[in-house]
């Protein structure tokens, strides 16, 4: 690990109503996204932007009816296979679990925490509004299982540099406590890892909110966006959007990295 990079690893794929993603936009209309991690390697340990899905509740027809089908129709249940799972990825790469410095979670939302289950024993990063929101029992797309072992996490306040070169700032708005991640590259421009501040292109292209805010606060969602693209302009960073499937489809396919 003598340079920065970035692998996107397809985690699942799930369909649903795309105002799910815009606000008051696209009702009744379905999309299919990518539900991605990104394992970032850096002279200074190894990241994993976060996780993806439980896969046991995508699989056990016991747990998908208790978890999954009642989000139906707006979210389908996605679709995992048994390869989409991080530890085969670290595998394909000679890695393990172990090899993990630090999980950086996003948000609390099953389809970026859930895979939690996967990569035992990590440290992990998440904002104190995050957790605190969960703890109201007011959040949905939280299950209580995966953030059942939150009382030793390491709980961040405000931005900080995660590591030399990678820097988290607070995108809230989606979520109460949602943070995205800026990554300095050797090689090409900076990238911004946005996570569900803003899911497609067109959340950027537009300023439109995710179509789920904390306690409706679209204002702070909105803030989020142009914080990012503010961040964007200033930095020359490239912007990843994160349940956008033809902007990931542009990304380089795991094992190939950005570097």
């Amino acid at each position: 690990m003598n340079r920065t990079r970035i692998y996107p690893l397809l985690t699942a794929t799930h369909r649903y109503e795309k105002t799910v993603s815009t606000r008051h936009r696209g009702y009744g209309v379905y999309i299919d996204a990518p539900i991605p991690a990104y394992l970032i390697e850096t002279p200074n340990g190894r990241i994993l932007f976060d996780v993806g899905c439980d896969y046991h509740k995508i699989v056990t027809p016991e747990l998908r009816e208790q978890y999954l089908e009642p989000m139906r129709p707006t979210f389908e249940v996605p679709q995992m296979s048994q390869t989409q799972r991080i530890p085969h990825y670290l595998q394909a790469l000679g890695l393990s679990v172990a090899d993990i410095d630090l999980v950086f979670l996003s948000h609390l939302h099953f389809d970026h925490a859930g895979g939690l289950c996967d990569v035992p024993g990590c440290d992990v990063h998440i904002h104190h509004a995050e957790v605190a929101a969960a703890d109201t029992g007011e959040v949905s797309g939280i299950f209580e299982d995966e953030i059942a072992d939150r009382d030793r996490w390491k709980i961040q306040h405000g931005d900080y540099d995660v590591a030399p070169g990678v820097h988290a700032f607070e995108t809230p708005g989606h979520t109460a406590g949602h943070m995205s991640l800026f990554i300095e590259l050797p090689k090409g421009p900076p990238v911004i890892l946005c996570g569900d501040a803003a899911d497609l292109t067109e959340n950027l292209a537009d300023e439109i909110a995710p179509g789920y805010c904390w306690k409706d606060r679209e204002a702070e969602a909105l803030a989020s966006i142009r914080r990012i693209k503010q961040m964007g302009t200033t930095e020359n960073a490239e912007l990843w959007p994160n349940h956008d499937f033809d902007f990931f489809r542009s990304l380089p396919a795991f094992p190939a990295y950005r570097d």
